[in-house]
């Protein structure tokens, strides 16, 4: 009975150890297939798919960024290359520096006018103070109204424009009487020079006087009253000699009518003060058109002003 119960256990657990054996191997051949397709998408992953942090193992040591320099290396150096600015054009530096020229010429002349002016030297200074400061303003207004009229202030740029007129106008009256004073004194100067017609004629004139006297002191006859007449006519020659020193002590004035003249065949015909008053204008109002120049040239030096 023993030996009976003891086949039947065997004979009871042999066929499931067989089958846990063929289990296993049927276990193992299906999931091979599994693991391949698990390890296909590892083995070659989708680059848009896979991102770069997948590929990197979790055990893969973190790059160190530091590098090491010894001592002795010097830093290393970045070569800088200068940029060249562009040449302003000839004519803009042209412009500016007879800008600045005609407007060194306006502070000078309307600063002496304006310090001839004071009844002291205190009023002198003072009056020379108020001339140097409107030409400054007349110089620089221009430029900084038209930079104003860039910056969209249209307010600010007339407020320029008419502080720059008013010193325009007092540069201009200044420098009329500088021109004036000077074209003067240097015409009685050259109208009273004694060329040798004048000192002809004053020697014709004493020498009838002196004959005149020395007829006329036995009394008044015939031939007094022709050295009388004698003396008449030697002075009328010596005015005339004078006259004509007087019209030659300005030859410009001379000159540029004959000038206008000849040029629209006698229909023009100016006279002496007509250009006297033109030359006088000319001479007061070029100097204070400085700051017109300077805002030109400074408009032309812009960069892309010229071509």
């Amino acid at each position: 009975m023993a030996e009976d119960s003891v086949a039947s256990i065997i004979a009871l657990h042999r066929p499931k150890r067989a089958r846990s054996g063929a289990s296993r191997a049927r276990r193992a051949r299906a999931s091979k297939p599994r693991k391949r397709q698990r390890a296909r998408p590892a083995a070659s992953p989708d680059p848009e798919s896979v991102s770069s942090e997948l590929l990197i193992p979790a055990d893969f040591p973190a790059p160190d960024c530091t590098v090491a320099e010894s001592p002795d290396t010097p830093p290393p150096t970045v070569a800088l290359r200068a940029i060249a600015p562009s040449r302003s054009p000839v004519a803009a530096i042209l412009l500016a520096v007879a800008a600045f020229a005609l407007a060194a010429v306006g502070i000078i002349t309307n600063g002496w006018f304006a310090r001839s002016l004071g009844s002291s030297d205190i009023a002198g200074w003072l009056f020379m103070a108020i001339g140097v400061a409107a030409d400054l303003a007349a110089l620089v207004l221009p430029s900084c109204a038209a930079a104003l009229w860039h910056a969209r202030q249209p307010v600010t740029c007339l407020a320029g424009w008419a502080v720059w007129a008013m010193t325009l106008v007092f540069a201009v009256t200044a420098g009329i009487g500088f021109a004036s004073v000077n074209i003067t004194d240097v015409a009685a100067a050259r109208a009273a020079r004694v060329t040798p017609a004048v000192a002809a004629a004053q020697s014709a004139l004493s020498d009838a006087m002196w004959a005149r006297d020395r007829e006329c002191g036995h009394g008044v006859g015939r031939f007094c009253r022709e050295r009388e007449a004698a003396v008449a006519e030697r002075r009328q020659i010596l005015d005339t000699a004078i006259v004509s020193v007087g019209q030659t002590a300005d030859p410009q004035t001379d000159a540029a009518i004959k000038l206008v003249a000849w040029l629209s065949h006698g229909v023009l015909r100016p006279s002496g003060d007509d250009f006297a008053m033109l030359r006088l204008v000319l001479l007061a109002l070029l100097p204070q058109i400085g700051g017109i120049l300077l805002m030109v040239s400074r408009s032309a030096m812009r960069p892309g002003a010229s071509g």
